[in-house]
């Protein structure tokens, strides 16, 4: 029986052909990406490259698709592969498990994606990313911030000009406008206010000052919309 026989029914043949065709890049796979992921796998993309240095965290368990208690000191990359695999064993998978500075960001973007997806939730390595991205004329989706909410219904899609209300699409339309940067990709955001007394100081990490309170819900929400955005722009 085709696993994808439903997908078929949907999207037409000669779309999931497209599907099967695409080369699709992830960066981050904690509780957005790697939803966002899952959903490109399970709707018949063919090639993947999956980054993300990271290992699985005991708070990770909240809300990130990879992390159990069997899965907590693994690579997200690993535990994430591995499930990709399982449920498309024919998927063309490139799993990359580090943090990927300047340099290395330029080299895995030589490579034809036919879309590049942002999950990245720290500041330099995402404009980074967004900016290096733009310059290879792929296609791009960015994720802005999910932490510190809880509304679903104020989750949109948007072009990058458009985002409103989010802290990260302030700072990132800031940042990004010095490069000329101000349009020209989707972004998944929340027009809903930030619940100020989520957010703490962070201690012991250094790539990151702030430490948000999140919600089971919000990040996969965020993911499932970066990757309808991608498989609604494939298939035309």
């Amino acid at each position: 029986m085709n696993w994808l026989e439903r997908t078929e029914l949907l999207v037409e043949k000669q779309n999931l052909e497209k599907l099967k065709q695409s080369h699709v890049l992830v960066v981050g796979l904690g509780g957005v990406g790697a939803y966002a992921a899952e959903q490109l796998c399970r709707a018949g993309v063919g090639e993947m490259t999956i980054v993300d240095g990271d290992i699985i965290s005991t708070t990770n368990r909240n809300r990130q698709l990879t992390a159990l208690v069997s899965t907590t000191g693994k690579p997200k990359v690993d535990v994430l592969a591995e499930r990709l695999l399982d449920i498309n064993p024919e998927l063309r998978l490139h799993a990359i498990q580090e943090y990927i500075r300047y340099d290395r960001m330029i080299e895995i973007l030589d490579a034809p994606f036919d879309y590049v997806v942002d999950a990245i939730d720290t500041l330099s390595p995402k404009i980074s990313l967004i900016y290096h991205t733009l310059q290879k004329g792929h296609r791009l989706v960015s994720s802005m911030g999910s932490g510190g909410k809880l509304d679903p219904t104020k989750v949109e899609i948007a072009d990058f000009s458009q985002s409103r209300v989010c802290p990260l699409a302030r700072v990132l339309r800031k940042r990004l406008g010095r490069f000329g940067i101000r349009q020209g990709f989707n972004v998944v955001f929340s027009t809903e206010e930030v619940h100020e007394h989520a957010m703490i100081p962070c201690e012991g990490e250094p790539n990151k000052k702030t430490t948000i309170g999140t919600i089971s819900y919000m990040p996969p929400i965020f993911g499932c919309f970066m990757a309808s955005v991608v498989i609604r722009d494939l298939i035309g």
